[in-house]
């Protein structure tokens, strides 16, 4: 046990101490940084206002509609849009969009053949913001359906003639009846968390398993290996390297997370995330502990794999072509987990909860947005157990026979002989 802490300090120590992961990890923060201050610089550059954006309304022969269109917006609870209204497209007006008092106008103008008007938008751009069109087409669509109906309707029914249609999916039951519609975690705070475990499992693989197979590597090529193994056994250096990289891996999520804290907690940026109803009091302890549990158990199956095939490679320059498979596997549960997000209990997740290599991200997104019974994760969980186990114990065995062969990358075959010959 002391040998494994020693490993585990020497390879944590070693390897914070290094240019390359300093660099990496000020890189990753900076990025980070400038990625969550893009809206905002994009915003102060373009000339964007802060708050509700200011468009004019030319009403012409339809004051009653321009009208229409201010009430709809004044019950809104949150609009990100204020009318200016005047009636005619004159020289005041052209004006004011010149001197940036309104970003654009809207002209309300005769259709031929057709009673509601004709919406045109005019600005000093050749397009119109995404958000601004979203919600000028919802309001318009609004004030359009109580125009045509010319107030036989009442607002309720106005409302609800507007309202999308929600569609609740339910399962027939095995006796024939219809089953309750399924329950499903769809909270903005377990969305979050989900996207958050996602990321950080796939970066946290990569990045750190590629450190442990070119750590493993690197000792091995400069001969340094046949002195560590006199004085450590190999499986102790082995586990010590995975546990002291998983350490490194923890910092740095230490470190992104204070950098994220940190910019978030900025003014500009607290207005922004408000518009999301992000609230962590919604946030199920259920779904962040478990898929806290299969992101540990992902990155220990996943640390085993490149921990033994960094082993069995000689030269660094032939590492990237080894652990290809094991990324090929990472990126195959990372796109299965992404592309899935829309359809969380199909076939295709259900299966993969009891595929090791995969069961942690497809987990993870069944309990963000999906229904996952216990049972289910309860077998993954064993599953994804036995299975670390078992890779630890053959990554042990291949790791013991794989520091001691130099040259071309053995065979199967030639690394059975091997085991054979020292009696592994």
């Amino acid at each position: 046990m002391n040998k494994l802490g020693t490993v585990i300090g020497f390879t944590f120590l070693n390897k914070v101490r290094t240019k390359s992961f300093l660099i990496t990890t000020l890189v990753l923060a900076l990025l980070m940084t400038i990625g969550i201050h893009v809206p905002y610089l994009i915003d102060k550059f373009t000339g964007k206002e802060n708050g509700p954006v200011t468009v004019g309304l030319v009403y012409a022969d339809y004051p009653d509609l321009a009208g229409s269109l201010e009430k709809y917006h004044d019950k809104l609870p949150v609009s990100g849009l204020k009318f200016v209204k005047y009636e005619q497209a004159d020289e005041g007006l052209n004006k004011d969009l010149e001197g940036g008092k309104i970003s654009g106008y809207l002209q309300l103008v005769k259709a031929n053949g057709e009673d509601f008007p004709a919406v045109n938008y005019i600005s000093k751009k050749d397009s119109i913001d995404s958000g601004i069109q979203t919600e000028l087409q919802a309001s318009l669509q609004s004030v359009k359906t109580e125009y045509i109906t010319k107030g036989s309707l009442t607002d309720t029914q106005v409302a609800e003639l507007n309202a999308p249609v929600q569609i609740d999916v339910h399962k027939l039951a095995q006796n024939g009846e219809e089953a309750g519609p399924e329950k499903k975690n769809f909270s903005p705070a377990n969305i979050a968390a989900m996207y958050i475990l996602i990321i950080l499992f796939f970066m946290t693989n990569m990045m750190t398993g590629n450190m442990i197979a070119a750590e493993v590597t690197s000792e091995k090529s400069s001969r340094i290996m046949e002195i560590l193994i006199t004085s450590t056994s190999p499986i102790t250096q082995m586990f010590g390297k995975i546990f002291g990289m998983f350490f490194i891996g923890l910092l740095q999520i230490v470190i992104f997370a204070a950098v994220l804290a940190g910019n978030l907690a900025l003014p500009y940026n607290r207005t922004a995330l408000s518009g999301y109803d992000l609230n962590l009091s919604q946030l199920d302890p259920t779904v962040f502990i478990l898929g806290l549990v299969y992101f540990i158990l992902g990155f220990f199956l996943y640390a085993t794999l490149f921990a033994a095939v960094g082993s069995l490679v000689s030269r660094t320059e032939d590492l990237g072509q080894a652990v290809m498979p094991i990324t090929m596997l990472s990126l195959a549960a990372f796109y299965i987990g992404t592309f899935s997000m829309s359809a969380p209990n199909s076939m295709l997740m259900k299966v993969c909860n009891y595929i090791p290599f995969f069961s942690p991200v497809s987990m993870i997104v069944r309990m963000g947005v999906g229904a996952p019974k216990t049972w289910e994760i309860i077998v993954s969980i064993v599953i994804l157990l036995i299975s670390i186990y078992v890779c630890g114990w053959l990554s042990a065995k291949i790791y013991r026979t794989g520091v001691l062969l130099y040259g071309k990358r053995p065979t199967i075959k030639e690394l059975r002989k091997a085991m054979k010959a020292y009696k592994i």
